[in-house]
């Protein structure tokens, strides 16, 4: 009886050591040797895990900047101080990336500015909603407001005002994409700080339709007019819609004066240009430069400003060469 108890634990014992031992000389011998340098920059990282940088995790960011010398200022949530650190532990100089913010491409989205079709009673989430016959709102473009944006910002930046209007605070956006990954109708770009402009519908619906689905009667018609006057070739007209190119985009903000139904939106502060006569040599630059045609005047002579036709779009501010233009708040 004691012989069948010892033998087997004797046998299964040393069967397990052997394995130990064959295990722990594996180990060393297949071992994957991790660069110091990931653990480094991942200690560094924030750990929120956004995905913002496009990798997945902060994991797997820290891998690919050791591994594949991606670029070490796309993570939003860490900002400069996180990329100074990066950078000293690659040995590289830090170039700060412009911060992209957050965008609601959507005018209506309130209580009181949205036409309905039915009264919704429900799951508070905009996924369910939107798979309920499109949604409550007659708009199958629009915000259905159930908050899963706000819900999925960890940063409190988006907020809801009186009216049901979805507002993202750009001081506390840190540009994650969490909200944007969170909308299920892609109302949420994510945009270049510096830019101002912004076309405020994503309704892709015809002009008649578009206007009859949406309460506050300003969605993007798709007449065109500000793409065939944009002098940058910034705007782009596909169904029904118009679209910016930031990449070409000056934020003049002539398309924002152009629209008819002010679906575009202008957020900068804007003055008028003038001249000081004192220091304008008439070289004719601001004049070629300015897209509102509004500043006239012949070659080495004092140019004027039409400060009817003036859009403040700063353009001629920028580009004199004698600093002669001073804009007028």
């Amino acid at each position: 009886m004691l012989e069948i108890i010892v033998f087997p634990t004797i046998l299964f014992g040393s069967l397990a050591l052997i394995f130990g031992i064959i295990l722990g000389y594996a180990s060393k011998v297949f071992q994957v040797k991790t660069d110091p340098k990931i653990e480094k920059i991942n200690e560094v990282l924030p750990g929120v895990n956004c995905g913002a940088c496009g990798y997945p995790g902060c994991a797997g960011y820290a891998e690919a900047i050791v591994q594949n010398d991606v670029e070490i200022n796309l993570c939003p949530p860490g900002g400069k101080a996180v990329m100074n650190q990066i950078a000293e532990i690659m040995g590289k100089v830090a170039s700060e990336k412009e911060k992209n913010i957050a965008s609601i491409l959507c005018s209506s989205g309130g209580y009181v500015n949205t036409n309905f079709k039915y009264d919704y009673h429900g799951i508070e989430n905009c996924k369910a909603v939107n798979l309920l016959s499109g949604g409550p709102n007659q708009c199958n473009y629009g915000c259905v407001f159930q908050n899963d944006c706000i819900k999925a910002c960890i940063y409190g930046a988006i907020s809801v005002d009186k009216t049901g209007m979805r507002i993202i605070d750009i001081e506390k956006c840190i540009g994650c994409t969490a909200c944007a990954k969170s909308c299920p109708r892609k109302l949420i770009k994510m945009i270049p700080i510096s830019k101002t402009i912004n076309v405020k519908c994503s309704s892709k619906d015809k002009a008649f339709e578009a206007r009859k689905n949406c309460g506050n009667k300003t969605p993007c018609i798709g007449c065109g007019i500000c793409a065939k006057n944009c002098p940058y070739k910034a705007i782009v007209l596909s169904n029904n819609l118009a679209t910016i190119d930031y990449d070409l985009c000056t934020n003049c903000g002539l398309c924002a004066k152009q629209c008819p139904t002010k679906a575009i939106i202008d957020n900068k502060k804007r003055g008028k240009a003038l001249i000081d006569f004192k220091k304008c040599i008439g070289c004719t630059i601001c004049a070629k430069k300015c897209p509102a045609n509004c500043i006239s005047g012949e070659l080495k002579r004092m140019h004027i400003v039409d400060q009817e036709k003036c859009i403040g779009c700063e353009i001629c501010y920028e580009k004199c060469p004698k600093q002669a233009v001073v804009m007028n708040y």
